[in-house]
């Protein structure tokens, strides 16, 4: 396949003109077709340059999934500006470091930030805030409501080097650190949203597709996964800015939805929703879990509830974010993350060096090479050249590689666990955990230990209705670890902490129980 040389909001022009009365996005009660969508992102572009955003500028975007969101995206692309993601939950001291790290002149977002947005604008002083559903009246930023009434769709025409210009600022999750602005050119996001076409598309109809757009627009993964594909192919994207198991169950009654890109946490409530038996889930001709991984055992019971194959696949932030799939058609191992993307280069290598390509079987760092992978962090060069070496992202993963050549993750670099002078990768656990009947959720992670040097201890989410013992765990990891994986302690919780993608926060387990044990000693 090649990747044509074009910006991002070309896949909106090119469906708008080939489709414009197919219906573009479900929001409630609320349509909108690919024509109307057009037009106000034309609009919104022509409002943007008029108050002065010029190529290359940023601009923050901060929605949950609604039609707001897909509107400001494009139109900031389309006005020659930097998309900025923002999740619309971070905090105020969160959207600072964002706002001054990337230096957005502008932002974009629902009236009910304003509160937030004046203090944050107190410190870092923007150009222009432009607020949404401001019916209200809140007497701060623009209405754009009037700026849809009162501007005529006359967006600039720029020349954009899909190769060299950015389009997106996407700043990592922070799971492990301080956040970094990953920069993904058009290139980047073009080639990614067609690779993941050119995966699926003995699948897909074009147009005809209904998308369940749960994973966050604001992040890579549902940016590419659900609205950039599902504009390239003409779908109809179904809209929640929350995900509710119960309402997800009503939406596929309803809409009946063909494709869905979704994370662990997604798959396992819907599978121990109450009225989970009752839904005939048989409208999904393709389902996908990335973000994290899928244990195995939950890929069993939703094939088996559901007869929709889910295809396990794997990205990261630096790589717009979709690497590897497990295919379509042909060979499909649960567990794996697959195989490379078309266009895409990966192997395995040693930890110490990141040179040695380690062989079939032994674990090592897994590293990418494709059109998908980014230019670089923003203004961080260092970290830049540490993370690309020699034309290779380096991803902090822990993988193994088969015969076949399908890759499988074993772990994270900083997560890996070294217990007694043994390498304990939380997933293996975590697959065990998975297996008894009364586990809903499980998080593996090591503690300090004096003796050990780190601890095996894992956070088990009972199933709803449940009752579970730590002894009955630990026995049940016994007869199918050897002895030094198995957990030294469970701690049962309620829920665990993710982000707002669905990933559990391992750090913040750690930290917690860091915190704990420092109590304990007082």
């Amino acid at each position: 396949m090649q990747i044509p040389l074009q910006p991002v909001f070309q896949f909106l022009l090119d469906t708008a003109g080939k489709y414009p009365d197919r219906v573009a996005v479900r929001y409630y009660d609320q349509s909108m077709t690919y024509q109307q969508l057009l037009d106000r992102v034309d609009r919104l572009a022509t409002a943007l340059a008029a108050t002065g955003l010029q190529k290359g500028d940023r601009a923050a975007v901060m929605f949950p999934n609604r039609p707001e969101y897909i509107i400001s995206y494009y139109a900031v692309l389309r006005a020659g500006g930097i998309v900025v993601q923002v999740n619309p939950f971070y905090t105020e001291h969160e959207l600072l470091h964002i706002m001054e790290d990337s230096g957005a002149s502008w932002i974009l977002a629902a009236a009910d930030q304003a509160d937030k947005l004046q203090s944050v604008t107190a410190q870092h002083p923007v150009k222009e805030v432009l607020l949404f559903d401001d019916s209200n009246g809140k007497g701060f930023g623009v209405d754009t409501e009037r700026v849809f009434a009162d501007t005529s769709p006359n967006p600039p025409q720029l020349q954009i080097d899909p190769q060299e210009d950015v389009a997106v600022l996407q700043y990592t999750g922070g799971t492990t650190g301080r956040s970094k602005g990953v920069m993904l050119t058009h290139y980047n996001l073009v080639a990614n949203a067609r690779q993941s076409y050119q995966f699926s598309s003995s699948v897909i109809e074009i147009p005809g597709e209904v998308l369940l757009g749960l994973a966050p627009l604001y992040h890579v993964y549902g940016m590419t996964a659900v609205m950039n594909l599902g504009v390239l192919i003409g779908g109809t994207i179904v809209l929640r800015p929350k995900f509710d198991a119960g309402e997800v169950l009503e939406i596929i009654k309803t809409y009946r939805p063909t494709l869905f890109s979704g994370v662990p946490t997604m798959y396992i409530a819907m599978l121990n929703h109450p009225k989970s038996a009752e839904v005939d889930m048989t409208s999904f001709k393709s389902t996908i879990c990335g973000s994290a991984p899928l244990p195995v055992e939950i890929i069993r019971q939703f094939e088996a509830r559901t007869g929709a194959k889910i295809t396990e696949g794997y990205g990261l932030s630096e790589a717009g974010p979709v690497t590897h799939r497990n295919p379509m058609n042909g060979v499909r191992k649960p567990g794996s993350i697959g195989i490379p993307f078309p266009l895409t280069e990966a192997r395995v290598v040693d930890l110490e060096t990141g040179t040695k390509i380690m062989p079939p079987g032994e674990p090592g760092e897994l590293v990418v090479k494709g059109p998908q992978v980014m230019k670089g962090y923003w203004n961080n060069p260092e970290e830049t050249a540490k993370t690309i070496r020699d034309g290779w992202l380096h991803t902090g993963d822990i993988a193994t590689i088969d015969d076949d050549g399908y890759f499988y993750i074993v772990g994270r670099k900083k997560e890996m666990i070294i217990t007694g002078g043994f390498n304990v990768y939380p997933k293996e656990v975590e697959e065990v955990l998975y297996q008894h009947s009364k586990v809903q959720e499980a998080a593996v992670v090591g503690i300090p230990d004096p003796y050990r040097g780190e601890a095996v201890k894992s956070f088990v989410v009972p199933k709803q209705g449940e009752t579970v013992t730590e002894e009955e765990l630990i026995s049940f990891c016994r007869e199918r670890l050897t002895a030094y994986k198995v957990p030294r302690s469970i701690e049962f919780r309620d829920a665990l902490p993710k982000t707002t993608v669905g990933k559990i926060l391992k750090r913040t387990l750690v930290e917690q129980e860091l915190e704990r044990m420092k109590s304990a000693n007082r």
